[in-house]
């Protein structure tokens, strides 16, 4: 592994302003560690090593992230003249006519694309072992998963490919492979990121934008290059007081900060994942915060809730279809398409249109009920998921037990959906693992708009219980 590979982003970045190390070889020892390692990993699907070569050689401009490699997630992020699958063979042929406004924002910053990350297909698991591509093997164990469903961008960086990898999040999918692989994952605020120009809200505000980064300095300043409505966006998250980056090492005050080690859906978590947040908040306390446990209480009907999540998910990924289908001019056939995501497909097309208005109702019901429990705490701090990696292959059907899959899909994000459906911003922080070395994620939740407070504690954590230095051996072994 290049001694380059191992520095974050914004180190990346400082080295090239200073001279001491051009773009041209920034990326190739990016291409180098993505040859050596992607064999095993599956991570990167799509290439773009001659692209950046070229784009290294030209002027760089002043970007805040001139000549740093970045990895695209293959899905919502169309770079002009390059394929994009979103996971599928119904688009394995499509290429990009235009930057997404976020591609461009990345770009405007300096980042050179070196290439695009592997996704389960439509984004529509927590796991990410598409059959258009394959699976996606955790570098901390190559048996385990990488979560899902930007888990091709969080191997990739965990395994040293790039310093930051994009990622979108529509029940967790920031969240839930960032927790798995050893990184941090922020998904902010609902409106932060943009989503045009050919998006203003996807799934009733489900889906949001961001990256997979190892540091939390990185998340903060790459957010400050691509926050910011896009023209015409239907709605956007309040403007920060000051930039993000200010955020990581100002003081966070002392914090009232509730803990739970119980989702609002009640399902059994692992005691690994319960031990850790508990750690956790005896670690904030030890840093000075007031911490109490606080399970959440508030009167929300489980059922309620995991019918209005599934109406939202189930119209989104039967839109996506549609929408494809009458961007390309083809006609969506059941052999262009895996059978979960052509059940989710064909049972959304048969919902009511007056299903989701429902639905999306109860959810803003359910985002009040949170918010009026939480309103006098400044951070709500959770296990990330509730299980420790799982072996590739557990969210497999099984004919034997047919709801088996769909209900450990439903199980593993329960902590990490409630921002989804609230909108707010909750981070993933690596600040645990097993006892057989394998990552465990802790979630802070912030107040609506307020990304600045969970940075400034996650950078306080981050202090306290460094993680930047531990790296998979696979990394090193290969």
């Amino acid at each position: 592994m290049s001694e380059l590979m191992r520095f974050d982003a914004m180190a990346q970045a400082e080295l090239v302003r200073k001279g001491e190390v051009s773009a041209a070889e920034l990326v190739d020892a990016s291409i180098a560690q993505i040859e050596r390692l992607n064999p095993e990993l599956n991570a990167v699907v799509l290439p773009m090593f001659d692209t950046a070569r070229e784009l290294a050689k030209q002027p760089l401009g002043d970007g805040p992230f001139a000549g740093v490699p970045l990895l695209l997630k293959d899905m919502l992020a169309e770079y002009e003249g390059t394929v994009m699958t979103e996971g599928s063979r119904f688009l394995r042929n499509h290429v990009s006519a235009n930057d997404t406004e976020l591609v461009a924002r990345y770009r405007r910053a300096g980042f050179i694309v070196v290439g695009k990350t592997n996704t389960p297909e439509y984004a529509s698991k927590p796991t990410t072992e598409p059959e258009l591509f394959g699976p996606t093997h955790n570098p901390w164990d190559l048996t385990r998963s990488t979560g899902g469903s930007s888990g091709g961008s969080a191997a990739a960086v965990a395994a040293g490919m790039a310093a930051a990898g994009h990622a979108n999040d529509g029940g967790g999918s920031i969240r839930c492979p960032a927790a798995w692989c050893g990184l941090v994952g922020l998904k902010p605020t609902r409106g932060r990121n943009p989503l045009g120009p050919d998006y203003g809200d996807m799934g009733a505000g489900l889906i949001h934008e961001h990256v997979v980064t190892r540091t939390v300095r990185d998340t903060a300043a790459i957010l400050d290059v691509t926050a910011g409505p896009d023209l015409g966006d239907p709605y956007y998250a309040p403007p920060p007081q000051r930039p993000f980056i200010e955020e990581v090492g100002a003081d966070p005050g002392k914090l009232r900060i509730c803990f739970s080690t119980r989702p609002v859906m009640g399902t059994e978590i692992s005691p690994d994942c319960e031990q850790a947040v508990r750690e956790a908040a005896a670690l904030c306390a030890e840093l000075g915060h007031q911490v109490e446990e606080d399970p959440p209480t508030m009167k929300i009907d489980p059922d309620r809730f995991s019918q209005s999540f599934t109406t939202i998910w189930l119209a989104t990924v039967s839109w996506a279809i549609r929408d494809w289908a009458r961007k390309t001019g083809q006609t969506p056939s059941e052999d262009l398409f895996e059978a979960h995501t052509w059940k989710m497909f064909t049972s959304g097309r048969k919902k009511d249109p007056s299903d989701l208005l429902l639905a999306i109702q109860d959810m803003h019901k359910i985002s009040r009920e949170i918010a009026r429990h939480y309103d006098p705490y400044d951070v709500w701090l959770t296990p990330t998921l509730t299980q420790v990696p799982q072996p590739l292959g557990y969210f497999d059907f099984d004919p034997a037990h047919p709801r088996q899959a769909t209900q450990r899909m439903g199980d593993i994000p329960r902590f990490t959906s409630i921002a989804n459906f609230t909108g707010q911003p909750g981070i993933s922080l690596p600040l645990y693992s097993t006892s057989g070395g394998l990552p465990i994620g802790i979630q802070l939740l912030g107040r609506y708009g307020d990304e600045a407070t969970i940075l400034r504690l996650s950078a306080q954590l981050e202090v306290a219980k460094p993680w930047a230095d531990r790296w998979p051996s696979s990394v090193w072994e290969s």
